[in-house]
């Protein structure tokens, strides 16, 4: 066992000089290497990135929320001149389902309107998202409101002129101040301010609730009217805990087909999107993305096994006359062989290393200018990165240590002469 343990040593320390003495090959080498390993590690953390950031984005809703609407969030086989005859979801729908749908917890009716700009006295904010909403939304969103209150089911109902500011349209607004009760100008009237959501952080999508506006649905119909094409209503609906969710979709679909009296032989003029769906939807982006980034990322580090391999073997034939002296003294073939194989499997190694280290660098700095969007280097993309960054240096190095193993020691010292 000693004896194993002193050639190994001593291969070792073989290859460290050998790269020592050939400092700019030695460059080369791990240069390309590290391109490999910084392709693959740099493209897995990017999309590991951008899906962390999605589904954090998601977060605030559960995977079983449901949206009915006449758009599909995903893939559809309905073809597309086909969907744009759908008709909107409505107000009497989202009553309808409300009353009569089993297992559900809660449901919202949300139009989707432009941008707005609010005022207080002789301050205003631009480009403020309105979201006209049911009361339900709070508890479907699971919103938190740091100061004064959400609106209640009567305010919904009636349209009261009542509004919730978020964090960033509050500060603008009022700065210091307490905006509770403060009166706000949007859409040429008058709302009364009775709340403010808790600070959320820039979303993804750009959906944050801190530069958004919610108000009571009904004001908002009022204000638009029911036919307007350019509100893009959408029913939310919260299933009961550990409902079943395919035979939840069935009832809801059945209900929606029977309320707009559609028969057995027509299609569905509506789409319910799950949210899971979704989730589903874009796991399956990012994973294609991961898998083309790494397939490609491969292919850099095979160009970096290629160029190991060519430097091996041009330091087996510098060395050739090494090799058979030391052959010539007694030094056993896996001696020779390992001391190569050390050599390419260290050149691989250091310039994986390097390649993490490069990707851990810009991740940080791209954290630090984009501010809310976190890279993030994974141990288990570190563990694959050095894993094939020691793989590809094993392999680009077993057959040139194969040869120089093999040379028969007269020929290798004549060879070298």
């Amino acid at each position: 066992m000693l004896i194993y343990l002193r050639v190994l040593k001593e291969s070792f320390n073989f290859a460290i000089n050998a790269l020592k003495n050939n400092k700019l090959r030695t460059f080369l080498s791990l240069l390309g290497v590290t391109i490999g390993i910084f392709s693959i590690i740099g493209v897995l953390a990017a999309v590991d990135s951008l899906e962390k950031e999605i589904k954090g984005s998601l977060s605030s809703l559960d995977n079983s929320t449901i949206y009915l609407t006449k758009v599909s969030f995903g893939p559809s086989e309905v073809p597309q001149w086909k969907r744009q005859q759908f008709p909107d979801v409505t107000f009497d729908e989202y009553q309808y389902i409300n009353r009569t749908m089993p297992r559900m917890e809660a449901a919202s009716f949300l139009l989707n309107v432009p941008q707005e700009t609010i005022k207080y006295n002789d301050q205003s904010v631009s480009n403020v998202s309105v979201v006209p909403v049911t009361s339900d939304y709070y508890d479907i969103e699971e919103l938190q409101v740091v100061k004064g209150r959400f609106y209640n089911e009567q305010e919904s109902i009636g349209g009261a002129p009542v509004i919730v500011l978020g964090d960033e349209i509050a500060n603008s607004l009022f700065g210091a101040n307490d905006p509770i009760e403060k009166k706000i100008r949007l859409y040429g009237r008058k709302f009364t301010v009775i709340g403010v959501l808790k600070k959320e952080g820039s979303g993804l999508f750009g959906d944050s609730k801190d530069t958004a506006a919610i108000l009571p649905v009904n004001i908002a119909r009022r204000i638009y009217g029911d036919n307007n094409k350019g509100t893009f209503p959408m029913i939310i609906i919260k299933p009961e805990s550990g409902s079943d969710a395919p035979e939840f979709v069935a009832a809801l679909t059945q209900k929606i087909r029977s309320y707009r009296g559609l028969k057995p032989d027509e299609s569905d003029n509506f789409f319910v999107n799950q949210l899971q769906g979704f989730t589903d939807f874009i796991d399956n982006i990012t994973g294609t993305m991961s898998k083309i980034g790494g397939f490609i990322g491969m292919f850099s580090l095979l160009v970096g096994g290629f160029g190991i391999a060519n430097i091996m073997f041009v330091s087996v034939k510098e060395r050739t006359n090494l090799i058979g002296i030391q052959k010539a003294l007694g030094a056993k073939k896996k001696f020779i062989l390992l001391q190569f194989l050390f050599e390419a499997v260290i050149l691989a190694v250091f310039g994986g290393l390097i390649g993490l280290v490069l990707v851990w660098l810009i991740s940080k700095g791209a954290s630090a200018m984009t501010g809310d969007f976190e890279f993030i280097l994974s141990a288990s993309n570190m563990f694959w990165g050095m894993f094939w960054s020691t793989l590809i240096g094993l392999i680009a190095g077993i057959f040139p240590a194969w040869m120089a193993a093999r040379l028969d020691p007269v020929e290798a010292i004549r060879t070298g002469m």
